[in-house]
């Protein structure tokens, strides 16, 4: 979501006549979009930025956008002085104003709403990728994990219509674009908050892959809660669909699932995802665990170990909890030393990266269809399988944006290594 965000606060101000420029020392107005999920991010940001005001008086104006300025509001003035304005997540189509009030006044100028206006002129968006698109269907987070700043910093869920989403992506085919991801904190909430559109998100789908032109369609995030029967039936029967979904379990507690307010326990889940493998055979599972939260036991860590190696997920993003303030597992006390979640953190990617390596031998020898995004540093082909494997493979130019067959010969670390499939020669009879 925040790098759609970049692509339209981008195109706002080339709009305006500004040109993006590569080298920081180069910019009349540098813009910080910032993620508040995790304690790092912030405290890079911040650094970054504290560097900048030890700079010279001919410092460019500075503005933070994103998560961080709506968790932080005011209080990025009192310990960043030199940032000239704060544009929250939901002020967007806010930002030329905003720095037109800067440059008339030179007044810091602080815009942070906290509900979410659907009026984004998304066709703004200047995308530096020529064959994969972002589209954002839902803003917002109306399920409250105790661990979660989004609901805060986001608002609550406002879907986007239909029918203007079905106008963007008919665009980006005439466009040229072969594949799109729908973003949104929960995308598996679409439509539940307008009841009379009468269109939930797997209606959206069988929407969407009636599009000529767009071969492959992906979805990010997902709540188990709200991933359905219909929705399992949509990637199973819907030919641009792709067979990979991101299905975060965050514990294999159900104790631990319960403290996070998670809304489901181990078992519903197992059940969930027993199901999904019925409906989809061969689904791909990605998913997002904490580690270290809160009174989290080693035997209950050792359940979330047991749960992943069950799964065998493809794609993991793996954390140990760090308290976010304005949460309501910040008032609990971090009772999990550093240590023994730095333990319990590599443990869990030692086994990732295991089974990642064991799914990606199970490739070799196979040829597998690739849509080909782009040139790597070396001059090879690059691109994803539809179950969003990282594949590698010499060709030429002319093939990026096209679906081709790779014969599989080997694996380095994530990525799989081939080489395109020959198409026979043609018979002249």
């Amino acid at each position: 979501m925040n790098e759609l965000d970049s692509e339209l606060m981008i195109g706002a101000l080339e709009n305006r006549g500004m040109k993006r420029v590569r080298e920081e020392e180069d910019a009349d107005l540098l813009l910080f979009n910032t993620c508040s999920i995790r304690d790092l991010a912030e405290r890079k940001v911040m650094g970054k930025i504290g560097q900048l005001g030890r700079a010279s008086k001919n410092r460019p104006l500075i503005g933070v956008t994103g998560c961080m300025a709506n968790a932080k509001k005011e209080r990025i003035f009192r310990k960043l002085p030199h940032v000239d304005f704060v544009l929250g997540t939901n002020n967007i189509t806010d930002l030329n104003s905003v720095l037109d009030e800067v440059l008339e006044t030179g007044k810091q100028t602080l815009k942070t709403d906290m509900h979410f206006e659907e009026n984004l002129n998304y066709m703004d968006a200047v995308r530096d990728d020529p064959v994969k698109a972002f589209v954002s269907i839902i803003r917002g987070c109306d399920k409250y994990c105790t661990y979660c700043v989004v609901p805060y910093t986001r608002g609550k869920e406002v879907s986007r219509p239909p029918e203007d989403i079905e106008s963007e992506v008919k665009k980006l085919a005439s466009s040229g674009y072969k594949e799109i991801t729908l973003l949104g904190q929960n995308v598996n909430s679409y439509g539940h908050d307008q009841p009379k559109w009468n269109e939930l998100f797997h209606d959206l789908l069988y929407r969407l892959d009636k599009i000529d032109g767009i071969e492959r369609i992906r979805f990010m995030t997902s709540h188990p809660c709200d991933i359905t029967v219909e929705l399992m039936e949509a990637i199973r029967d819907l030919p641009s669909l792709c067979e990979f979904v991101h299905f975060p379990i965050q514990a294999g507690s159900s104790r631990i699932l319960r403290k996070m307010n998670r809304r489901y326990t181990l078992e519903s889940y197992l059940e969930k995802v027993e199901l999904f493998r019925k409906i989809v055979p061969g689904v791909s599972l990605g998913t997002d665990i904490i580690v270290g939260f809160p009174t989290e036991t080693e035997e209950e860590f050792q359940m979330t170990y047991d749960v992943f190696k069950q799964i065998r997920y493809s794609v993991a993003f793996i954390f140990a909890y760090s308290a976010r303030k304005g949460t309501p597992a910040y008032r609990w006390k971090d009772d999990i030393p550093e240590e023994v979640k730095n333990d319990r953190l590599h443990r869990l990617m030692d086994l990732h990266q295991e089974i990642a390596k064991e799914d990606m031998e199970t490739f070799i020898g196979s040829p597998t269809q690739v849509l080909v995004e782009s040139k790597n540093k070396n001059g090879q082909l690059k691109g994803r399988t539809r179950c969003w494997k990282k594949v590698i493979f010499s060709g030429t130019e002319d093939l990026i944006g096209t679906l081709q067959s790779v014969d599989i010969t080997g694996c380095n670390h994530q990525t799989l290594l081939g080489e395109l499939v020959k198409k026979p020669a043609l018979q002249i009879v």
